[in-house]
C-alpha cells in the first residue's frame, strides 16, 4: 500500500536558510524606514491568525494572550475569541481568550491542519484532508466529509469560514467545500487549482459578493460562474474591492473581483514576504531588507531600507513581526 507522508512547508513564513544568486536591488533607496523596533517578545512559530512566542504565550492581533500553550501542542490559530492548539496524535486544546479557566479538549486522534469555531460549533479540517464539524458542548460529531490526502502542502493554511448556516472549508487538494449545518450535508465543491503537489488553499475571502480563493498557482473567482487566472503566487491579500497578488517571479498585481487586471509592477529578483493594504498603500516586504511602499493604483512607489532578522514572519494589521522585532506601516 502507498504511504502517503504530509508535510508542512514553509515559504514566507521563515526565510532562514534560502538563498538565491539573484537578489532584489533597488536603482533609489528613499531612506530608511523608521517605524522599525524591538520587540520584548520573540515568535516561534505562526498560524493564519496567532502567532505562537517564545515563552507559549499567544499573539492575536498585536495583542498578547496570556493563555499558555502546552509545549506538546502546535498553534492552530484563533478564532472567535478562542486559541486552538492540538498535539500531532489529534488532541485538540480550546482556550478561552476572555476566561481562561473555560478549556475543551477534543481526542480526534489524527493531526489536525486547521481548525475554527462558531457558537457551539467547531470546525475541523485534518491533515489527511478530512472536513468535521463537531458540537463542542456534547463532544459528538456532526458531520464528516473525506478528501483526497495531499503530499505536501505549504504552511498557509485557510482556517474554514462560518457563514450564516454554512460552513466553508479550504481543502488541502486546492478545492472549496461547502456544507450546510442544520441538513448536515454537503452542497457544493469548487475546484480551485488541480496542481499535484501545494496545492492547497492559502487565501479565501468574500469580495463584492463572489468568492476568491488561490493556491499557489490559480485564483478562483465565483458568483454565477466561475473564473481562473494562473500566477506563481507567493502571497495574496484584499482591500473588499480589488486584489493584490505578489508573485515568485517579483511582480504585484492588482486584479478586480472579477480577476481582470487592473495595474502590474515588477521587482527584479523580488522576493516578497508578505503584503499590508493600510489606507490608499500597499506595503511589500521583501527579504534582502526592503519595505517597498506602493500607491494602490500602482502607478508609484517608494523603496526604504530596513534590517530584517532571519526568522518568522507574522503579519497583523499594519505590523510586520520578524523574529523579535516589528515593522509598522503607519
Amino acid at each position: 500500500m502507498k504511504t502517503i507522508i504530509f508535510i508542512f512547508i514553509t515559504f514566507a513564513a521563515i526565510f532562514s536558510g534560502c538563498s538565491s544568486k539573484e537578489v532584489y536591488k533597488p536603482d533609489v533607496v528613499v531612506d530608511d524606514w523608521e517605524n522599525v523596533s524591538g520587540s520584548d517578545v520573540t515568535i516561534s512559530d505562526i498560524s493564519s491568525s496567532a502567532a505562537l512566542l517564545e515563552d507559549r504565550r499567544v499573539l492575536v492581533n498585536n495583542q498578547i494572550v496570556d493563555i499558555q500553550i502546552d509545549e506538546e501542542n502546535t498553534l492552530l490559530g484563533h478564532s472567535n475569541g478562542w486559541i486552538l492548539s492540538a498535539t500531532i496524535d489529534g488532541n485538540l486544546t480550546i482556550a478561552n481568550v476572555k476566561d481562561k479557566t473555560k478549556t475543551e479538549k477534543f481526542n480526534l486522534k489524527r493531526t489536525i491542519a486547521t481548525a475554527s469555531i462558531n457558537g457551539d460549533i467547531l470546525a475541523v479540517l485534518f491533515a489527511n484532508n478530512e472536513m468535521a464539524l463537531y458540537s463542542i458542548p456534547t463532544k459528538t460529531l456532526i458531520l464528516k466529509e473525506q478528501g483526497d490526502a495531499p503530499l505536501v502542502v505549504n504552511s498557509k493554511i485557510v482556517q474554514p469560514v462560518f457563514r450564516d448556516d454554512l460552513v466553508i472549508f479550504s481543502t488541502l487538494d486546492g478545492k472549496i467545500v461547502i456544507v450546510q449545518i442544520t441538513t448536515k450535508k454537503k452542497l457544493r465543491t469548487v475546484i480551485v487549482g488541480s496542481e499535484k503537489h501545494f496545492n492547497n488553499v492559502i487565501f479565501f475571502e468574500l469580495i463584492d459578493g463572489k468568492i476568491v480563493a488561490a493556491t499557489g498557482n490559480k485564483i478562483l473567482s465565483l458568483s454565477q460562474k466561475e473564473t481562473r487566472v494562473s500566477y506563481d503566487i507567493r502571497s495574496v491579500v484584499s482591500d473588499g474591492k480589488n486584489i493584490f497578488v505578489a508573485t515568485k517571479q517579483g511582480e504585484i498585481i492588482s486584479l478586480s473581483a472579477d480577476l481582470n487586471q487592473n495595474a502590474k509592477l515588477k521587482f527584479p529578483f523580488a522576493h516578497f514576504l508578505g503584503m499590508i493594504l493600510h489606507k490608499d498603500k500597499l506595503y511589500a516586504l521583501e527579504k534582502a531588507g526592503y519595505l517597498i511602499e506602493i500607491s494602490k493604483d500602482l502607478t508609484q512607489h517608494g523603496v526604504y531600507e530596513v534590517d530584517l532578522e532571519e526568522g518568522y514572519v507574522h503579519i497583523a494589521d499594519k505590523i510586520f513581526y520578524v523574529d523579535d522585532e516589528y515593522i509598522s506601516v503607519e
